[in-house]
């Protein structure tokens, strides 16, 4: 009986320092997963869009930046957009977002506002925008649907992978830019 209790006690101490050592490893574990998974990629800064590494798709009559300004600040983000005109001109346009899901509407160049809605990938990576422009042309509003994922390829280059609609017409492209 006294080598049964002797073999029990033995046992016993084995698991209860297995249970200790996985609720210790929990702790450290957990919080360093989590921390990693919370780190969200960071936009800011000057770029300049690198047209050979670029696929501006078919029909050059959308005119993309050509440099952008990012600050993220927070959970806001606001874009300075330099683009060449018709006239060969630099405009610049600025648009602030919120990066919670919520609606931002800003004014657009063409009539109408634009609205967007930001939401982060599930791993913090990439932003998705989902934005919607209306604007008036020879009396007829038209409405354009866009998507946009960002994402950082490395601390460098930036990608901007588009997906537009008008009246049905669906264009595609993909915007590398250079860190400055």
């Amino acid at each position: 009986m006294k080598k049964n209790v002797e073999n029990l006690m033995i046992i016993h101490g084995y698991y209860t320092r297995i249970i200790t050592f996985t609720v210790m490893a929990a702790f450290f574990i957990i919080p360093v997963k989590m921390n990693a998974q919370g780190a969200k990629a960071n936009f800011s800064g000057s770029w300049a869009l690198n047209e050979s590494k670029s696929n501006l798709g078919e029909g050059r009559g959308f005119r993309s930046a050509r440099q952008l300004t990012v600050t993220q600040d927070g959970n806001n983000l606001t874009v300075a957009r330099v683009r060449t005109n018709q006239s060969g001109e630099s405009t610049t346009s600025t648009d602030k977002f919120t990066l919670d899901g919520k609606e931002s509407v800003n004014a657009s160049g063409r009539g109408g506002p634009s609205k967007a809605i930001v939401k982060w990938s599930a791993d913090g990576k990439a932003l998705n925008f989902a934005i919607t422009r209306s604007f008036e042309r020879d009396g007829q509003t038209t409405e354009f649907k866009s998507s946009e994922v960002w994402t950082l390829t490395d601390a460098k280059t930036l990608s901007v992978q588009s997906t537009t609609v008008m009246q049905g017409n669906e264009r595609k492209t993909t915007m590398v830019y250079d860190k400055k």
